[in-house]
């Protein structure tokens, strides 16, 4: 992946924003909320400005002018410059054509997981799990009214990748519990003895 010199996808979220028109941050704010893209996108107004600085510092985005609106302060409109455009259009066709290694909580946890006796692990398993099933039968049931709203799937296919991503994530897990519940699961006698008495387990 290329080294950039914004690499927050906050950034990326406005400048996609500023690809549609010129826009307040509170414009952003409300268009990204509205469409559901806080879901995928960390999105808080303290990150949002100082984003739209250094957006404005790399001349990525340029402000258009100032409005006033009755009693309220005096709000500065931003639009995209050509070099914006271009860093929207390379950065995202990167993002969607190029695997790259992500490091996630639960990947971390499952790389220590034997500092936990078994029995712990496989009753945090089967939480977690559960967890899961809930969290899947809330996507398809926010699938199914977007779907009866007639929103065309190119809006919402990330909702339909993270649900997908999840599914997997359930099934896969579901096989380790059995593994582990039925005893099957190489190493987990040795994984036993690290936690009996006078035994060191490995980090």
């Amino acid at each position: 992946m290329s080294e950039r010199r914004i690499a927050n996808p906050l950034a990326l979220a406005v400048l996609a924003c500023l690809a549609e028109r010129p826009m307040h941050p509170y414009d952003v704010a409300a268009t990204l909320r509205e469409r559901h893209k806080d879901e995928a996108i960390k999105l808080n107004y303290g990150s949002l400005y100082s984003i739209i600085e250094a957006l404005c510092r790399h001349d990525f985005i340029v402000p258009k002018e100032k409005i006033k609106d009755g009693n309220r302060p005096e709000r500065t409109v931003y639009e995209l410059t050509e070099a914006g455009s271009h860093e929207l259009s390379d950065w995202l066709s990167e993002l969607i054509s190029q695997p790259v290694r992500e490091y996630t909580h639960f990947g971390a946890g499952l790389s220590l997981m034997p500092v936990l006796p078994p029995e712990k692990v496989l009753a945090l398993l089967r939480h977690r799990a559960e967890m899961l099933e809930l969290e899947i039968a809330s996507a398809r049931s926010v699938q199914g009214l977007i779907h009866n709203r007639g929103l065309a799937r190119l809006l919402w296919i990330d909702r339909e990748f993270d649900a997908e991503i999840r599914q997997a994530e359930l099934k896969w897990l579901r096989l380790l519990i059995a593994d582990i519940a039925g005893g099957r699961l190489e190493g987990l006698e040795e994984w036993r003895g690290w936690h009996r008495a006078d035994h060191a387990h490995p980090a």
